[in-house]
């Protein structure tokens, strides 16, 4: 995976999913705008199943080194008070086992729970509610980023235990053909993330030197000795209006140019007044460098604006399955 870049206008070169993972660069800087969002790829549901059991919730965004995945006998199952932590579902037909990289103080072993063709990636757990400590989501992250080297995954979200492996059966068996969809559909594929942020009063500045009933406005409340409140009201509303349509256009000019590299975009809402741009981008592997070259070509046109650029993830954005477990 890749840090952000630094405020250069470079973005770090992501890696394949086979090759080690290097930690994230810093925010590039570049600058960018907001179109709709085209349709996520693999949004599903699954068939319910009784009870309630989510995976709707997204992890944070880190990620940790993990090892590679060998093929092996299966786990101990653990003792009754233990119970089988779910990272994500992968497409295999043989047990794997991909080392102590899975939750707990001393790191869990981590191995597949099969139904057919389907594997679930599980540690031995407690059978307890986990708390989103930084040690316990940077461990969730560990195994899926090790996983995802090599396999399609759709990612479980943060929390997941089940008592005991035969709910887990039941889980891919119940679920069997909403898996196999979206791990059809999200084959081969990565997502990124991409943040942009703006530099708010340089963005006022500009529009009050652009837009003559603004800069009038402007102009008239400075002046005036008396009451400004209504002349102040339409300022702002004048101002707030030229800003999210500049910020639109920011936006809707980098998804353009991204659109042709990318399987599928989303946009997320942004965070506070410096960010236009929340997206996550879904990237085939095999494209996955042209992305790359053609995020670090936006970022230097756009050299107004800064580029956080993370990734390569697993298709958070890009698969929703809600699923339900029966009770024993």
């Amino acid at each position: 995976m890749r840090k952000p870049t630094g405020r250069g206008g470079k973005t770090g070169r992501p890696r394949t999913a086979a090759a080690p993972v290097k930690p994230l660069k810093k925010a590039a800087k570049g600058r960018v705008a907001k179109p709709a969002p085209r349709r996520a790829a693999g949004e599903l549901r699954a068939p319910a199943m009784r009870d309630a059991r989510t995976m709707d919730r997204r992890a944070p965004e880190k990620v940790v080194r993990g090892g590679r995945a060998q093929v092996g006998a299966d786990a101990a199952p653990g003792s009754a008070s233990r119970g089988k932590y779910v990272y994500c579902i992968i497409e295999a037909s043989q047990t794997l086992r991909f080392g102590p990289v899975g939750i707990g103080a001393d790191p869990s072993e981590v191995y597949t729970v099969h139904y057919k063709n389907l594997g679930a990636v599980v540690s031995d757990a407690p059978r307890e509610v986990l708390d989103s400590t930084r040690e316990n989501v940077l461990a969730h992250e560990r195994v899926n980023e090790t996983v995802m080297r090599e396999h399609t995954v759709i990612p479980m979200s943060f929390g997941t235990v089940f008592k005991t492996r035969e709910d887990i059966i039941e889980l891919l068996r119940s679920a069997a053909e909403a898996f196999g969809d979206v791990l059809n559909k999200m084959q081969n594929k990565l997502e990124f993330g991409l943040k942009v942020l703006w530099d708010r009063d340089q963005a006022v500045r500009e529009v009050e030197s652009e837009d003559e009933d603004i800069s009038r406005l402007k102009k008239e409340i400075s002046g005036q000795k008396g009451p400004t409140y209504f002349a102040r009201m339409q300022y702002g509303r004048l101002v707030d209006a030229a800003l999210h349509a500049r910020s639109e256009q920011y936006v809707a000019a980098v998804l353009d140019e991204l659109r042709d590299v990318s399987v599928a975009s989303r946009i997320n809402k942004p965070i506070g007044d410096k960010m236009i741009m929340n997206a996550a981008f879904l990237i085939s592997r095999d494209h996955e460098q042209a992305f790359d070259k053609k995020v670090k070509s936006v970022a230097t046109r756009f050299d107004k604006l800064t580029f956080k650029y993370t990734g390569p993830w697993p298709p958070y954005n890009f698969v929703n399955i809600r699923l339900k477990l029966e009770r024993a």
